[in-house]
This record gives structure tokens, C-alpha cells and sequence, in this order.
């Protein structure tokens, strides 16, 4: 089975961790993840579809308005797990933010989300 890494990686950075309503969030969530996915983040994890989404608002809320996420470079992926470089901040200033995303992936739905922030500064 073919699985379009790239794909599925975009759509979660901006459907998920880029939806700033919650209704619309959950719907993406459902559609990405795995009914019992895990989203690990450095210093928590969240198990389930409210818990993600959950864990995703509260990530928005610390950010200032106009903040987004985008990739990087194209997702790439192979044997179930694919991954996913981004940046985030307000556009057209420096980025707050970098990391990656390690997804394994199997049917087409994320069964475990690792995100990995970059050290900033030096």
C-alpha cells in the first residue's frame, strides 16, 4: 500500500497543528489519526483525539496572533514512518520556532506523532 508521506505530514502541520478552531481541528484529527494515536511532544504526551486536540490548543494559545506553521521541505517517509522539518512564527519575520515531526504512519493514519524542537540560541 502506497502511503503519500508528504501528504498526510502537510495536512497535520496545517490542519491540525495550524487550526486555531477546535470543531474544525477535531474533524482533521479524526481523518489523520489513529482512534488511540499518541502525540509526544518534549515534555508530555497525549493519547486519543480530544487529548490531541487538547494539547494543541493549548500550544496555540501560548503563541502570538499570525502565528503558523509551515514545512520546511517536502515530507518524506518509508516502511510507515515519514517525517516532516518545519518553522514557526509570524510571517515575514524570524521564525520562533524550528522542528521536525517523526510520524509512524500505517493504513494512511498517524498512529504516533514525535515532535522534536530545535535548540534556539546557541
Amino acid at each position: 500500500m502506497h502511503i503519500d508521506y508528504d501528504a498526510i505530514m502537510r495536512a497535520n502541520l496545517a490542519r491540525v497543528f495550524g487550526e486555531r478552531d477546535a470543531a474544525m481541528r477535531i474533524v482533521a484529527i479524526r481523518e489523520l489519526y489513529a482512534e488511540d494515536a499518541v502525540l509526544y511532544e518534549p515534555d508530555r504526551s497525549a493519547r486519543g483525539h480530544a487529548a490531541i486536540s487538547q494539547a494543541v490548543t493549548e500550544l496555540l494559545a501560548q503563541m502570538p496572533p499570525g502565528f503558523a506553521f509551515h514545512p520546511v521541505r517536502p515530507g518524506l517517509g518509508h516502511h510507515g514512518v515519514g517525517r516532516l522539518q518545519w518553522r514557526g512564527g509570524v510571517e515575514g519575520a524570524t521564525p520562533l520556532v524550528t522542528g521536525l515531526d517523526v510520524a509512524h504512519i500505517q493504513a494512511s493514519l498517524i498512529q504516533t506523532l514525535h515532535v522534536f524542537i530545535d535548540q534556539q540560541g546557541g
